[in-house]
């Protein structure tokens, strides 16, 4: 699949504590006649193609705002999907706009830090694509000015909610794969075109597509204690849409090793030179993207960890591997905003957990250092494990 199909791929297929919560939930309730939660999005390019419906498809969520620095993409949008918002050009005058609850960040990554933190300080609960900060120091603060106020943070990916990570979590609890040992992710293609924040410092192939295999593993397996990785840039120059032919920066290929405790290591391969004829397209995809091995066994994730086909479990001497788990359940990968969302309107607890965001976030930063230094790296944060 090349780069313009993937590009055409997000524009064209879209389908379709709790303590902390109380005191914004009871402003929230306290509101006359409110039942929804009023959303806001920020960036309204490719991906708010698949977020704005299904936010949509929420009974309990309304899209009461849109904002891009392009505002005519923001007008564009809400006429496409009859969304009957408000749209602004800019943080500041939405933030003075139509009020709402949540603000969902799906901008140019360098870009998620501030919006968010402006966000919170303006009494704001904030749902964010990955990565929520550009560094860990930055999504920390983030996070202790939320708990300041009182509202919550969380960042994507949402990998954890689909039922075959949750197969997968619970084949490791039972013991089905014995003593574990190690794992390994990969995820790659051959480069976005139609922007060149990808390439630029602090973008790369790490907060692009790496965090979800970052994300899958650790979950699976516990934090990362330490990690080493070695980073490169394959392709000098790329010719993208907004500004013709640059320089790439940020990495485009990358390799992290992660230790996580108990002898247990996984490892994560990543990049923007990788050819796959399947591309985003992981409906027909069988092969792995995920495995974890054993000693009396090992499993592989089919398709990819945000676009799930099964799971394969291979723990017997006799037997054929079975594919198993291969119901999605309705899971999609741009549905944790909604999933987020829902939770703050039903006062209760998502799956996707903060803490994780922000430990995937020092597994980035920390394999920059590692390739950078060539040591290996120990990390600080840690995250409640398991999840489920």
């Amino acid at each position: 699949m090349n780069n313009i199909s993937r590009k055409k791929f997000l524009q064209y297929t879209a389908t379709a504590g709790v303590a902390a919560l109380m005191s914004s939930l009871e402003t929230l309730a306290g509101e006359a006649g409110q039942q929804r939660l009023r959303v806001a999005v920020i960036g309204c390019g490719s991906v708010s193609n698949r977020y704005i419906p299904h936010l949509q498809s929420s009974s309990l969520i309304e899209i009461v705002s849109l904002c891009d620095i392009k505002p005519e993409r923001a007008e564009a949008q809400n006429k496409a999907y009859n969304v009957g918002a408000k749209t602004y050009p800019d943080i500041t005058s939405m933030l003075k706009g139509v009020p709402f609850d949540m603000m969902v960040t799906l901008t140019d990554m360098q870009q998620h830090g501030t919006l968010n933190r402006q966000a919170l300080l303006a009494g704001k609960h904030v749902w964010s694509e990955k990565p929520m900060a550009n560094t860990y120091a930055e999504g920390k603060a983030l996070l202790e000015l939320a708990n300041q106020k009182k509202l919550r943070i969380w960042g994507a990916p949402a990998v954890v909610n689909s039922p075959q990570f949750a197969f997968m979590n619970k084949c490791i609890r039972e013991g089905k794969l014995g003593r574990l040992c190690s794992a390994h992710g990969q995820y790659g293609h051959t480069g976005p075109t139609w922007s060149a924040f990808f390439y630029e410092k602090d973008g790369g192939s790490m907060p692009d597509l790496g965090v979800y295999n970052m994300a899958t593993l650790t979950a699976l397996l516990g934090p990362a204690k330490t990690v080493m990785a070695m980073l490169s840039v394959v392709t000098p120059e790329r010719k993208v849409d907004d500004k013709g032919t640059i320089k790439v920066v940020a990495e485009d290929n990358a390799h992290v090793l992660m230790d996580h405790g108990n002898g247990v290591i996984s490892h994560v391969m990543c990049g923007f030179n990788y050819f796959d004829p399947h591309g985003h397209e992981a409906g027909n995809q069988s092969l792995h993207s995920i495995q974890v091995f054993g000693d009396k066994g090992n499993m592989r994730l089919i398709g990819y960890d945000w676009e799930t086909n099964g799971v394969i479990l291979d723990d017997s001497w006799d037997e054929a591997p079975r594919l198993l788990s291969t119901d999605r359940g309705g899971y999609v990968w741009q549905e944790g905003a909604t999933k987020v969302g829902e939770s703050l309107v039903s006062k209760t607890e998502p799956l996707i957990n903060v803490e994780h965001a922000l430990h995937v976030l020092e597994v980035i930063e920390a394999a920059r250092q590692s390739s950078a230094t060539g040591r290996k790296v120990a990390l600080k944060s840690s995250f409640k494990f398991p999840l489920l």
